[in-house]
């Protein structure tokens, strides 16, 4: 289990949730923000602070967000950034990639 960033933080990256999170498992790609799966340690900090509310539990994730919960993984494979799992964000761990649903995305007005 853990946390998903989801839409609404597409073009957003407002930023809240990084200084939040107690262990830097939220990186930067070029759009918006990834939530490490297996670096979250769900305290739900992250959900608490965001502006837009794009943090959804996985496990209450809506259907129509589902496909998040494979976004925020697949961002870290060879797919995306090839980074596995950095281990805690940083400067090093900032991308202009994002995940191809997010890259081609376009918000409805």
């Amino acid at each position: 289990m853990a946390y998903v960033i989801t839409e609404p933080c597409i073009d957003i990256k407002d930023g809240s949730c990084t200084v939040a999170c107690p262990v830097d498992c939220i990186y930067e790609g070029g759009r918006m923000f990834y939530i490490h799966p297996d670096e979250c340690i769900n305290c739900g900090l992250c959900l608490s602070v965001c502006p837009v509310d794009a943090v959804v539990w996985d496990e209450e994730i809506t259907p129509a967000s589902q496909a998040f919960v494979a976004i925020n993984r697949v961002f870290f494979g060879d797919e995306v950034t090839g980074w596995g799992s950095p281990g805690g964000r940083d400067e090093k761990w900032v991308s202009d990639k994002d995940h191809p649903f997010v890259a081609t995305y376009e918000k409805v007005a």
